[in-house]
């Protein structure tokens, strides 16, 4: 898969199609494998040699992963989402891994980065980026990443309704 840098990116919007939490398996820290299974229970979740993962329903889709009549899928871990899924579908980067490093540059303050995105989100909108997403998403995203923002405004649904508590 070839990952597409951000400046090739006109705006991105979540459109609440789920296709991110039924075709990846999430990585998760230490830390917040805690908090879910503190939550959660355990079986919620899954690990492999050296990682640990968001657990898998029998369909492949996250355990997380809640609908609603209306065919919108929302993370049914809002209040403790893992990074990985609070800034799919980017990437950011110390070091230009995917190429194009003119154009997945990005300043936050003197820091350096470079930002990505995952071509397969239905959600992105290519060509030049507007000034909504240069100034407030992409920067929202790099935040997360870097653990300066936890409150998602910009990279998350703008569906704002309620789920259903999570059952095990």
């Amino acid at each position: 898969m070839e990952f597409v840098p951000w400046r090739r990116i006109a705006g991105w919007r979540c459109l609440s199609c789920g296709d991110c939490c039924k075709l990846y398996s999430v990585v998760i820290n230490f830390y917040e494998w805690l908090r879910i299974v503190k939550s959660y229970g355990v079986e919620c979740t899954a690990s492999g040699v050296n990682r640990l993962f968001l657990g898998r329903r029998g369909d492949g889709a996250c355990a997380f992963l809640g609908g609603s009549a209306g065919g919108a899928f929302l993370c049914q871990l809002q209040r403790m989402k893992p990074r990985a899924c609070q800034i799919w579908p980017f990437k950011v980067l110390s070091r230009p891994d995917f190429g194009f490093a003119g154009e997945a540059e990005y300043f936050l303050g003197e820091n350096r980065v470079f930002v990505y995105a995952d071509p397969m989100c239905s959600g992105l909108r290519f060509g030049s980026p507007s000034v909504e997403f240069s100034n407030f998403t992409v920067r929202e995203f790099v935040e997360l990443a870097a653990g300066i923002r936890n409150h998602q405004v910009k990279s998350t649904s703008s569906l704002r309704f309620s789920m259903p508590p999570f059952r095990v």
